[in-house]
Protein backbone atom coordinates (compact mmCIF):
# COMPACT_ATOMS: atom_id res chain seq x y z
CA UNK A 1 0.00 0.00 0.00
CA UNK A 2 2.64 2.45 0.80
CA UNK A 3 4.20 1.92 -2.33
CA UNK A 4 1.07 2.44 -4.42
CA UNK A 5 0.72 5.64 -2.36
CA UNK A 6 4.07 7.11 -3.09
CA UNK A 7 4.13 6.03 -6.68
CA UNK A 8 0.67 8.40 -7.13
CA UNK A 9 2.97 11.29 -6.11
CA UNK A 10 4.76 11.23 -8.88
CA UNK A 11 4.60 13.37 -11.62
CA UNK A 12 2.42 12.57 -14.90
CA UNK A 13 0.11 9.64 -14.17
CA UNK A 14 -2.90 11.38 -16.72
CA UNK A 15 -3.81 7.78 -18.79
CA UNK A 16 -1.61 8.35 -22.07
CA UNK A 17 -3.96 7.98 -24.56
CA UNK A 18 -5.33 11.26 -23.03
CA UNK A 19 -1.87 12.96 -22.52
CA UNK A 20 0.00 12.14 -26.02
CA UNK A 21 -2.82 11.65 -28.17
CA UNK A 22 -1.50 13.59 -31.61
CA UNK A 23 -3.10 16.99 -32.99
CA UNK A 24 -6.40 16.30 -34.71
CA UNK A 25 -5.17 18.92 -37.14
CA UNK A 26 -2.79 17.27 -38.43
CA UNK A 27 -2.54 14.17 -40.55
CA UNK A 28 -1.28 11.18 -39.04
CA UNK A 29 0.30 8.62 -40.81
CA UNK A 30 -1.60 5.31 -40.80
CA UNK A 31 0.54 2.94 -38.41
CA UNK A 32 3.50 0.77 -39.11
CA UNK A 33 3.42 -2.73 -38.96
CA UNK A 34 4.90 -3.62 -35.65
CA UNK A 35 7.09 -6.11 -37.19
CA UNK A 36 8.35 -4.49 -39.49
CA UNK A 37 9.19 -1.81 -36.41
CA UNK A 38 11.04 -3.81 -34.40
CA UNK A 39 12.82 -5.40 -37.67
CA UNK A 40 14.25 -1.45 -38.24
CA UNK A 41 15.09 -1.01 -34.88
CA UNK A 42 17.44 -4.75 -34.77
CA UNK A 43 18.54 -3.41 -37.75
CA UNK A 44 19.36 0.66 -36.55
CA UNK A 45 21.04 -1.25 -33.27
CA UNK A 46 23.03 -3.57 -35.40
CA UNK A 47 24.82 -0.69 -37.39
CA UNK A 48 25.67 1.14 -34.59
CA UNK A 49 26.66 -1.89 -32.41
CA UNK A 50 29.23 -2.70 -35.41
CA UNK A 51 30.64 1.54 -35.27
CA UNK A 52 30.59 1.01 -31.39
CA UNK A 53 32.45 -1.71 -32.00
CA UNK A 54 34.88 -0.11 -33.75
CA UNK A 55 35.27 2.75 -31.40
CA UNK A 56 35.06 0.09 -28.13
CA UNK A 57 38.18 -1.71 -29.78
CA UNK A 58 39.73 1.24 -30.84
CA UNK A 59 39.01 2.82 -27.16
CA UNK A 60 40.40 -0.24 -25.85
CA UNK A 61 43.87 -0.05 -27.83
CA UNK A 62 43.92 3.57 -26.37
CA UNK A 63 43.56 2.55 -22.70
CA UNK A 64 46.25 0.11 -23.23
CA UNK A 65 48.23 2.73 -24.54
CA UNK A 66 47.57 5.52 -21.58
CA UNK A 67 48.45 2.34 -18.93
CA UNK A 68 51.24 1.63 -20.48
CA UNK A 69 52.63 5.29 -20.82
CA UNK A 70 50.94 6.82 -17.42
CA UNK A 71 50.03 3.51 -15.06
CA UNK A 72 48.48 4.86 -11.92
CA UNK A 73 50.67 7.51 -11.59
CA UNK A 74 49.77 10.63 -9.70
CA UNK A 75 50.04 12.14 -13.55
CA UNK A 76 46.99 9.96 -14.78
CA UNK A 77 45.28 10.56 -11.59
CA UNK A 78 45.32 14.06 -12.32
CA UNK A 79 44.36 13.24 -15.75
CA UNK A 80 41.00 11.88 -15.09
CA UNK A 81 39.74 14.08 -12.75
CA UNK A 82 40.27 16.21 -15.32
CA UNK A 83 38.45 14.49 -18.01
CA UNK A 84 35.77 14.31 -15.46
CA UNK A 85 34.97 17.09 -15.83
CA UNK A 86 33.98 18.45 -19.41
CA UNK A 87 33.10 14.32 -19.83
CA UNK A 88 29.92 14.93 -17.19
CA UNK A 89 29.45 18.39 -19.26
CA UNK A 90 29.21 16.05 -22.38
CA UNK A 91 26.53 13.90 -20.94
CA UNK A 92 24.46 17.19 -19.35
CA UNK A 93 24.75 19.52 -22.72
CA UNK A 94 25.33 17.13 -25.61
CA UNK A 95 24.84 13.48 -25.33
CA UNK A 96 22.69 13.07 -22.42
CA UNK A 97 19.96 16.12 -21.83
CA UNK A 98 20.57 17.79 -25.05
CA UNK A 99 19.86 14.47 -27.66
CA UNK A 100 17.32 13.17 -25.67
CA UNK A 101 15.13 16.22 -25.14
CA UNK A 102 15.93 17.02 -29.32
CA UNK A 103 14.94 13.73 -31.04
CA UNK A 104 11.56 13.86 -30.11
CA UNK A 105 10.45 17.46 -30.74
CA UNK A 106 12.67 17.20 -34.14
CA UNK A 107 10.97 14.09 -35.07
CA UNK A 108 7.79 15.44 -35.14
CA UNK A 109 8.78 18.25 -36.82
CA UNK A 110 10.25 15.99 -39.60
CA UNK A 111 7.34 14.13 -39.88
CA UNK A 112 4.71 16.22 -39.46
CA UNK A 113 5.55 19.63 -40.84
CA UNK A 114 7.74 20.86 -43.87
CA UNK A 115 11.63 20.24 -44.31
CA UNK A 116 12.17 23.83 -43.93
CA UNK A 117 10.52 23.90 -40.56
CA UNK A 118 12.26 20.90 -39.52
CA UNK A 119 16.40 22.85 -41.04
CA UNK A 120 15.12 26.47 -38.76
CA UNK A 121 14.56 24.28 -36.15
CA UNK A 122 17.64 22.69 -36.26
CA UNK A 123 19.25 25.68 -37.02
CA UNK A 124 17.65 27.78 -33.72
CA UNK A 125 18.90 24.80 -31.52
CA UNK A 126 22.62 24.94 -33.18
CA UNK A 127 22.92 28.60 -32.76
CA UNK A 128 21.74 28.89 -29.30
CA UNK A 129 23.51 25.40 -28.11
CA UNK A 130 26.77 26.64 -29.35
CA UNK A 131 26.45 30.37 -27.42
CA UNK A 132 25.55 28.19 -24.31
CA UNK A 133 28.68 26.28 -24.38
CA UNK A 134 31.11 28.64 -25.61
CA UNK A 135 29.63 30.66 -22.57
CA UNK A 136 30.14 27.43 -20.41
CA UNK A 137 33.45 26.86 -21.52
CA UNK A 138 34.55 30.20 -20.95
CA UNK A 139 33.63 30.09 -17.32
CA UNK A 140 35.22 26.73 -16.86
CA UNK A 141 38.85 27.54 -18.05
CA UNK A 142 38.73 30.80 -15.44
CA UNK A 143 37.14 28.62 -12.92
CA UNK A 144 39.22 25.51 -13.46
CA UNK A 145 40.90 25.94 -9.78
CA UNK A 146 37.57 26.17 -8.00
CA UNK A 147 36.10 23.45 -9.90
CA UNK A 148 39.43 21.42 -9.19
CA UNK A 149 39.23 21.84 -5.71
CA UNK A 150 36.12 21.38 -5.24
CA UNK A 151 36.40 17.75 -7.40
CA UNK A 152 39.92 16.20 -5.82
CA UNK A 153 39.97 16.89 -2.08
CA UNK A 154 42.22 14.13 -1.65
CA UNK A 155 44.87 15.87 -3.99
CA UNK A 156 44.58 18.92 -1.43
CA UNK A 157 47.77 17.98 0.32
CA UNK A 158 49.88 18.10 -3.28
CA UNK A 159 49.88 20.93 -4.71
CA UNK A 160 52.01 19.98 -8.08
CA UNK A 161 48.82 17.43 -8.36
CA UNK A 162 46.39 20.27 -7.80
CA UNK A 163 47.96 22.38 -9.84
CA UNK A 164 48.16 19.39 -12.66
CA UNK A 165 44.81 18.61 -12.89
CA UNK A 166 43.76 22.28 -13.09
CA UNK A 167 45.95 22.89 -16.23
CA UNK A 168 44.45 19.83 -17.91
CA UNK A 169 41.09 20.43 -16.75
CA UNK A 170 41.78 24.22 -18.71
CA UNK A 171 43.17 22.42 -21.97
CA UNK A 172 40.68 20.04 -22.29
CA UNK A 173 37.45 22.52 -21.47
CA UNK A 174 36.82 23.49 -25.54
CA UNK A 175 36.11 19.61 -25.73
CA UNK A 176 32.78 20.58 -24.55
CA UNK A 177 31.98 22.73 -27.62
CA UNK A 178 32.96 20.33 -30.11
CA UNK A 179 31.31 17.26 -28.13
CA UNK A 180 27.65 19.11 -27.78
CA UNK A 181 27.80 20.27 -31.71
CA UNK A 182 28.56 16.87 -32.66
CA UNK A 183 25.64 15.12 -30.74
CA UNK A 184 23.12 17.78 -31.95
CA UNK A 185 24.67 16.17 -35.25
CA UNK A 186 23.50 12.96 -34.29
CA UNK A 187 20.32 13.92 -32.76
CA UNK A 188 19.38 15.03 -36.27
CA UNK A 189 20.49 11.88 -38.32
CA UNK A 190 19.41 9.34 -35.84
CA UNK A 191 15.81 10.90 -36.15
CA UNK A 192 16.38 10.91 -40.00
CA UNK A 193 17.40 7.31 -39.48
CA UNK A 194 20.61 7.56 -40.33
CA UNK A 195 23.23 6.08 -37.74
CA UNK A 196 26.49 5.03 -39.32
CA UNK A 197 28.00 8.17 -39.65
CA UNK A 198 27.16 9.46 -35.89
CA UNK A 199 28.11 5.73 -34.80
CA UNK A 200 31.42 6.12 -36.32
CA UNK A 201 32.21 8.94 -35.35
CA UNK A 202 33.57 8.56 -31.89
CA UNK A 203 36.68 6.06 -34.23
CA UNK A 204 38.23 9.69 -34.66
CA UNK A 205 38.15 10.37 -31.35
CA UNK A 206 40.00 7.63 -30.10
CA UNK A 207 42.59 7.58 -33.24
CA UNK A 208 43.51 11.69 -32.33
CA UNK A 209 44.09 10.63 -28.21
CA UNK A 210 46.14 7.64 -29.34
CA UNK A 211 48.13 9.29 -31.90
CA UNK A 212 48.68 12.37 -29.42
CA UNK A 213 49.60 10.10 -26.62
CA UNK A 214 52.50 8.48 -28.92
CA UNK A 215 53.62 11.12 -31.04
CA UNK A 216 52.99 14.06 -29.25
CA UNK A 217 53.49 13.49 -25.62
CA UNK A 218 57.35 12.77 -25.72
CA UNK A 219 58.03 16.48 -27.32
CA UNK A 220 56.37 18.22 -23.88
CA UNK A 221 57.75 18.55 -21.17
CA UNK A 222 54.37 16.87 -19.27
CA UNK A 223 53.52 14.38 -21.66
CA UNK A 224 50.14 13.92 -20.32
CA UNK A 225 49.53 17.27 -21.79
CA UNK A 226 49.66 15.47 -24.94
CA UNK A 227 46.72 13.16 -24.48
CA UNK A 228 44.66 16.65 -23.25
CA UNK A 229 45.04 17.86 -26.03
CA UNK A 230 44.26 14.76 -28.27
CA UNK A 231 41.15 14.86 -26.42
CA UNK A 232 40.40 18.47 -27.78
CA UNK A 233 41.48 16.71 -31.20
CA UNK A 234 39.20 14.28 -31.13
CA UNK A 235 36.00 16.19 -30.24
CA UNK A 236 36.49 18.44 -33.72
CA UNK A 237 36.74 15.52 -35.91
CA UNK A 238 33.74 13.84 -33.92
CA UNK A 239 31.74 16.75 -35.07
CA UNK A 240 33.26 17.50 -38.48
CA UNK A 241 32.47 13.84 -39.41
CA UNK A 242 29.00 14.15 -39.29
CA UNK A 243 28.82 17.61 -41.72
CA UNK A 244 29.05 15.25 -45.05
CA UNK A 245 25.61 13.65 -43.89
CA UNK A 246 23.93 16.74 -42.91
CA UNK A 247 24.56 19.08 -45.84
CA UNK A 248 23.31 15.40 -48.20
CA UNK A 249 20.34 15.58 -46.24
CA UNK A 250 19.57 19.39 -47.07
CA UNK A 251 20.45 20.03 -42.73
CA UNK A 252 23.43 21.38 -42.40
CA UNK A 253 22.43 23.82 -39.97
CA UNK A 254 23.31 27.52 -40.16
CA UNK A 255 23.26 30.55 -37.73
CA UNK A 256 19.56 31.24 -36.89
CA UNK A 257 18.84 33.14 -33.23
CA UNK A 258 15.48 32.59 -32.52
CA UNK A 259 14.85 31.94 -28.87
CA UNK A 260 11.45 32.62 -29.09
CA UNK A 261 11.07 29.40 -31.54
CA UNK A 262 8.18 27.09 -30.38
CA UNK A 263 10.33 23.94 -31.08
CA UNK A 264 13.56 25.60 -29.16
CA UNK A 265 11.17 26.52 -25.95
CA UNK A 266 9.81 23.07 -25.94
CA UNK A 267 13.68 21.41 -25.87
CA UNK A 268 14.46 23.64 -23.60
CA UNK A 269 11.45 22.87 -21.04
CA UNK A 270 12.47 18.86 -21.86
CA UNK A 271 16.00 19.43 -21.15
CA UNK A 272 16.14 21.21 -17.75
CA UNK A 273 14.86 18.13 -16.08
CA UNK A 274 16.67 15.52 -17.89
CA UNK A 275 19.58 17.19 -16.87
CA UNK A 276 19.62 14.67 -13.88
CA UNK A 277 17.61 12.27 -15.66
CA UNK A 278 19.76 10.72 -18.01
CA UNK A 279 22.88 11.87 -16.63
CA UNK A 280 22.73 10.05 -13.34
CA UNK A 281 25.44 7.52 -14.35
CA UNK A 282 28.00 9.99 -15.26
CA UNK A 283 26.79 12.03 -11.82
CA UNK A 284 27.48 8.99 -9.75
CA UNK A 285 30.77 8.47 -11.29
CA UNK A 286 31.86 12.05 -10.75
CA UNK A 287 30.82 11.71 -6.99
CA UNK A 288 32.78 8.40 -7.15
CA UNK A 289 35.25 10.44 -8.41
CA UNK A 290 35.51 12.86 -5.85
CA UNK A 291 35.84 10.41 -3.10
CA UNK A 292 38.11 8.37 -4.84
CA UNK A 293 40.66 10.68 -4.71
CA UNK A 294 41.51 10.08 -1.51
CA UNK A 295 42.91 6.80 -2.20
CA UNK A 296 46.34 6.58 -3.88
CA UNK A 297 45.39 5.26 -7.89
CA UNK A 298 41.55 5.36 -7.00
CA UNK A 299 40.53 7.31 -9.68
CA UNK A 300 42.33 5.77 -11.82
CA UNK A 301 41.06 2.28 -10.85
CA UNK A 302 37.62 3.40 -11.32
CA UNK A 303 38.50 4.87 -14.92
CA UNK A 304 39.62 1.79 -16.35
CA UNK A 305 36.84 -0.63 -14.22
CA UNK A 306 34.42 1.50 -15.90
CA UNK A 307 35.93 1.49 -19.29
CA UNK A 308 35.56 -2.24 -19.11
CA UNK A 309 32.18 -1.88 -18.03
CA UNK A 310 31.23 0.58 -20.92
CA UNK A 311 32.40 -2.11 -23.27
CA UNK A 312 29.42 -3.99 -23.38
CA UNK A 313 26.85 -1.26 -22.33
CA UNK A 314 28.27 0.92 -25.20
CA UNK A 315 27.99 -1.83 -27.47
CA UNK A 316 24.56 -3.08 -26.86
CA UNK A 317 23.05 -1.11 -24.20
CA UNK A 318 23.67 2.22 -25.33
CA UNK A 319 23.41 1.06 -29.55
CA UNK A 320 19.87 0.34 -28.88
CA UNK A 321 18.83 2.62 -26.62
CA UNK A 322 20.08 5.27 -29.51
CA UNK A 323 18.62 2.95 -32.13
CA UNK A 324 14.91 2.42 -30.21
CA UNK A 325 14.19 6.33 -29.13
CA UNK A 326 13.11 7.53 -32.97
CA UNK A 327 11.07 4.90 -33.32
CA UNK A 328 9.37 5.26 -29.59
CA UNK A 329 9.33 9.11 -30.39
CA UNK A 330 7.49 8.12 -33.65
CA UNK A 331 4.74 5.92 -31.88
CA UNK A 332 4.28 8.47 -29.23
CA UNK A 333 3.53 10.95 -31.91
CA UNK A 334 1.13 9.15 -33.68
CA UNK A 335 -0.86 8.07 -29.92
CA UNK A 336 0.30 4.19 -30.74
CA UNK A 337 0.26 3.26 -27.31
CA UNK A 338 -0.56 -0.62 -28.26
CA UNK A 339 3.00 -0.19 -30.72
CA UNK A 340 4.82 1.46 -27.87
CA UNK A 341 4.39 -1.15 -25.76
CA UNK A 342 5.71 -3.98 -27.71
CA UNK A 343 8.53 -2.22 -28.99
CA UNK A 344 10.09 -0.93 -24.79
CA UNK A 345 8.60 -4.84 -24.55
CA UNK A 346 11.55 -5.65 -27.19
CA UNK A 347 14.14 -2.92 -26.41
CA UNK A 348 13.62 -5.05 -22.46
CA UNK A 349 14.12 -8.37 -24.38
CA UNK A 350 17.22 -7.39 -26.21
CA UNK A 351 18.53 -5.89 -23.12
CA UNK A 352 18.68 -8.77 -21.40
CA UNK A 353 19.77 -11.38 -24.11
CA UNK A 354 22.80 -9.09 -24.57
CA UNK A 355 24.22 -7.76 -21.02
CA UNK A 356 23.55 -10.61 -18.92
CA UNK A 357 25.84 -12.95 -20.30
CA UNK A 358 28.38 -10.38 -20.95
CA UNK A 359 28.08 -9.09 -17.27
CA UNK A 360 28.24 -13.00 -16.34
CA UNK A 361 31.89 -13.17 -18.14
CA UNK A 362 33.14 -9.75 -17.13
CA UNK A 363 32.40 -10.93 -13.28
CA UNK A 364 34.67 -14.45 -13.95
CA UNK A 365 37.35 -13.27 -16.34
CA UNK A 366 37.67 -9.59 -15.09
CA UNK A 367 41.45 -10.96 -13.44
CA UNK A 368 42.39 -12.56 -16.90
CA UNK A 369 41.57 -9.44 -19.05
CA UNK A 370 42.64 -6.73 -16.97
CA UNK A 371 46.02 -8.44 -17.02
CA UNK A 372 46.52 -9.14 -20.38
CA UNK A 373 45.41 -5.63 -21.94
CA UNK A 374 46.89 -3.50 -18.90
CA UNK A 375 49.24 -5.02 -16.78
CA UNK A 376 52.24 -3.89 -18.81
CA UNK A 377 54.54 -0.94 -18.52
CA UNK A 378 53.87 1.49 -14.99
CA UNK A 379 50.71 -0.69 -14.91
CA UNK A 380 51.62 -3.15 -11.50
CA UNK A 381 49.84 -6.63 -10.77
CA UNK A 382 48.79 -4.65 -7.51
CA UNK A 383 47.05 -2.13 -10.02
CA UNK A 384 44.92 -5.19 -12.05
CA UNK A 385 44.12 -6.62 -8.31
CA UNK A 386 42.65 -2.97 -7.78
CA UNK A 387 41.24 -2.64 -10.82
CA UNK A 388 39.63 -5.90 -10.85
CA UNK A 389 37.66 -5.55 -7.88
CA UNK A 390 36.42 -2.50 -9.09
CA UNK A 391 35.13 -4.29 -12.13
CA UNK A 392 33.47 -6.93 -10.06
CA UNK A 393 31.66 -4.24 -8.08
CA UNK A 394 30.51 -2.69 -11.25
CA UNK A 395 29.45 -5.45 -13.26
CA UNK A 396 26.85 -6.87 -10.81
CA UNK A 397 24.98 -3.24 -11.74
CA UNK A 398 25.32 -4.18 -15.29
CA UNK A 399 21.90 -5.60 -16.46
CA UNK A 400 20.56 -1.78 -14.35
CA UNK A 401 23.16 0.66 -16.61
CA UNK A 402 21.81 -0.83 -19.43
CA UNK A 403 18.01 -1.40 -18.74
CA UNK A 404 17.84 2.16 -17.46
CA UNK A 405 18.79 3.91 -20.88
CA UNK A 406 16.14 1.93 -22.43
CA UNK A 407 13.01 2.74 -19.29
CA UNK A 408 14.63 6.90 -19.78
CA UNK A 409 14.45 6.58 -23.72
CA UNK A 410 10.68 5.26 -23.18
CA UNK A 411 9.97 8.43 -21.02
CA UNK A 412 11.13 10.88 -23.35
CA UNK A 413 9.71 9.69 -26.00
CA UNK A 414 6.53 10.63 -24.58
CA UNK A 415 8.17 14.07 -24.22
CA UNK A 416 8.05 13.09 -20.24
CA UNK A 417 11.74 14.64 -18.61
CA UNK A 418 10.01 14.93 -15.30
CA UNK A 419 9.86 11.59 -13.59
CA UNK A 420 13.39 10.41 -14.65
CA UNK A 421 14.95 13.46 -13.03
CA UNK A 422 13.22 12.76 -9.94
CA UNK A 423 14.10 9.68 -9.76
CA UNK A 424 17.55 10.17 -11.04
CA UNK A 425 17.74 12.34 -8.40
CA UNK A 426 16.77 9.96 -5.52
CA UNK A 427 19.83 7.48 -6.98
CA UNK A 428 22.45 10.31 -6.72
CA UNK A 429 21.41 10.48 -3.09
CA UNK A 430 20.79 6.73 -2.81
CA UNK A 431 24.72 6.35 -4.25
CA UNK A 432 25.83 8.98 -2.13
CA UNK A 433 24.93 7.37 0.78
CA UNK A 434 26.33 3.90 -0.53
CA UNK A 435 29.60 5.20 -0.84
CA UNK A 436 30.11 6.64 2.29
CA UNK A 437 28.54 3.02 4.00
CA UNK A 438 31.31 1.39 1.65
CA UNK A 439 34.52 3.44 1.04
CA UNK A 440 35.58 2.75 4.56
CA UNK A 441 35.29 -0.90 4.26
CA UNK A 442 35.74 -1.93 0.68
CA UNK A 443 37.95 1.62 -0.66
CA UNK A 444 38.08 2.94 -4.00
CA UNK A 445 35.66 -0.52 -4.95
CA UNK A 446 33.61 0.52 -2.63
CA UNK A 447 32.69 3.34 -5.08
CA UNK A 448 32.08 1.37 -7.76
CA UNK A 449 29.29 -0.90 -5.94
CA UNK A 450 27.72 2.30 -4.48
CA UNK A 451 27.11 3.36 -8.34
CA UNK A 452 25.39 -0.20 -9.39
CA UNK A 453 23.45 -0.16 -6.04
CA UNK A 454 22.22 2.95 -7.58
CA UNK A 455 21.36 2.28 -11.01
CA UNK A 456 19.70 -0.63 -9.37
CA UNK A 457 17.47 1.57 -7.33
CA UNK A 458 17.20 4.40 -10.50
CA UNK A 459 15.93 1.53 -12.67
CA UNK A 460 13.81 0.03 -9.90
CA UNK A 461 11.92 3.61 -9.83
CA UNK A 462 11.56 4.12 -13.15
CA UNK A 463 9.91 0.58 -14.12
CA UNK A 464 7.63 0.78 -11.84
CA UNK A 465 6.05 4.22 -12.61
CA UNK A 466 6.12 3.24 -16.74
CA UNK A 467 4.23 -0.17 -15.92
CA UNK A 468 1.42 2.24 -14.77
CA UNK A 469 1.72 4.77 -17.43
CA UNK A 470 1.56 2.19 -20.16
CA UNK A 471 -1.04 0.36 -18.23
CA UNK A 472 1.16 -2.86 -18.05
CA UNK A 473 4.30 -4.34 -20.37
CA UNK A 474 4.52 -7.51 -21.85
CA UNK A 475 6.35 -8.98 -18.55
CA UNK A 476 4.82 -12.30 -19.53
CA UNK A 477 7.34 -12.19 -22.67
CA UNK A 478 9.81 -10.22 -21.33
CA UNK A 479 9.70 -13.19 -18.10
CA UNK A 480 10.23 -15.97 -20.49
CA UNK A 481 13.19 -14.42 -22.28
CA UNK A 482 14.97 -13.90 -18.68
CA UNK A 483 14.40 -17.44 -18.08
CA UNK A 484 15.98 -18.50 -21.45
CA UNK A 485 18.85 -16.07 -20.60
CA UNK A 486 19.47 -17.57 -17.25
CA UNK A 487 19.56 -21.07 -18.76
CA UNK A 488 21.42 -20.14 -21.66
CA UNK A 489 24.20 -18.59 -18.92
CA UNK A 490 24.94 -21.42 -17.08
CA UNK A 491 27.54 -23.18 -19.69
CA UNK A 492 28.89 -19.68 -20.51
CA UNK A 493 29.72 -19.27 -17.11
CA UNK A 494 31.35 -22.81 -16.12
CA UNK A 495 33.31 -22.37 -19.40
CA UNK A 496 34.62 -18.73 -18.30
CA UNK A 497 35.33 -20.25 -14.36
CA UNK A 498 37.35 -22.80 -15.81
CA UNK A 499 39.72 -20.53 -17.96
CA UNK A 500 39.93 -17.91 -15.17
CA UNK A 501 41.08 -20.76 -12.77
CA UNK A 502 43.95 -21.46 -15.25
CA UNK A 503 47.50 -21.05 -13.68
CA UNK A 504 48.93 -19.49 -16.31
CA UNK A 505 47.40 -16.45 -15.51
CA UNK A 506 50.23 -16.55 -12.54
CA UNK A 507 52.68 -16.88 -15.10
CA UNK A 508 54.86 -13.79 -15.98
CA UNK A 509 55.35 -13.19 -19.67
CA UNK A 510 53.64 -15.91 -22.41
CA UNK A 511 51.35 -13.22 -23.96
CA UNK A 512 50.23 -15.12 -26.90
CA UNK A 513 49.70 -18.25 -24.99
CA UNK A 514 47.01 -16.09 -22.75
CA UNK A 515 45.59 -14.42 -25.56
CA UNK A 516 45.00 -17.35 -27.42
CA UNK A 517 43.08 -19.04 -24.69
CA UNK A 518 41.32 -15.40 -23.24
CA UNK A 519 39.73 -15.84 -26.92
CA UNK A 520 39.07 -19.16 -27.36
CA UNK A 521 37.14 -18.94 -24.00
CA UNK A 522 35.43 -16.12 -25.13
CA UNK A 523 35.03 -17.74 -28.39
CA UNK A 524 33.58 -20.98 -27.11
CA UNK A 525 31.19 -19.09 -24.25
CA UNK A 526 29.44 -17.56 -26.48
CA UNK A 527 29.21 -20.11 -28.76
CA UNK A 528 27.71 -22.20 -25.99
CA UNK A 529 25.27 -19.32 -25.46
CA UNK A 530 24.14 -19.39 -28.32
CA UNK A 531 23.51 -22.80 -29.05
CA UNK A 532 21.32 -23.08 -25.90
CA UNK A 533 19.28 -19.95 -27.34
CA UNK A 534 18.99 -21.93 -30.99
CA UNK A 535 18.03 -25.45 -28.85
CA UNK A 536 14.93 -23.07 -26.79
CA UNK A 537 14.07 -21.37 -30.40
CA UNK A 538 15.06 -18.17 -28.40
CA UNK A 539 13.15 -15.16 -30.55
CA UNK A 540 15.48 -12.76 -29.76
CA UNK A 541 18.39 -15.09 -31.84
CA UNK A 542 16.25 -15.40 -34.44
CA UNK A 543 15.79 -11.67 -34.95
CA UNK A 544 19.47 -11.06 -34.41
CA UNK A 545 20.86 -14.18 -37.45
CA UNK A 546 17.86 -12.97 -39.17
CA UNK A 547 19.42 -9.80 -39.46
CA UNK A 548 22.88 -11.18 -39.83
CA UNK A 549 21.55 -13.82 -42.93
CA UNK A 550 20.09 -10.71 -44.74
CA UNK A 551 23.36 -8.58 -44.64
CA UNK A 552 25.01 -11.97 -45.66
CA UNK A 553 23.04 -12.06 -48.86
CA UNK A 554 23.08 -8.67 -49.54
CA UNK A 555 26.91 -8.93 -49.11
CA UNK A 556 26.59 -12.18 -52.01
CA UNK A 557 24.82 -10.19 -54.32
Amino acid sequence: MWANRWLDRLPSIVPLESQYMPDPTVVTPAPTNTQDETHSVVKAAGVIGVATFSSRILGFIRDMVLANLFGATPAADAFFVAYRVPNLLRELFAEGSMSSAFIPVFTEYHAQKSKRDAWELASAVFTTLLTIVIGVTIVGILAAPGIVWLLAPGFHDDPAKLSATTLLTRVMFPYLIFISLAALAMGILNSMRAFAAPAFSPVFFNVFIIGCALFVSPMMSEPILGVALGVVAGGVAQFAMQLPGLRRRGMLFGFRFSPGHPGLRRIGKLMLPSLLGLSVTQINITVSTILASFFAGGPTYLFYGMRLIQFPLGIFGVALATAILPTLSAQAARGAMDELRKTFGFGLRMILFIILPAMVGLILLRQPIIHLFFEHGTFTAHDTTETALAVLCYSVGLWAFGGVRIIVSAFYSLQDTRTPAISAGIAVAANLVFSLLLMSSLGAAGLALATALAAMVNGGILVAVLNRRLGGVEWGSVGRSLLRVLAASVPLGVVCAWVAAAQIWTHPGEWIEKSAMLAVAIGLSVGCYMGVHALLRSEELGLVWGMVRRKLKRGAA
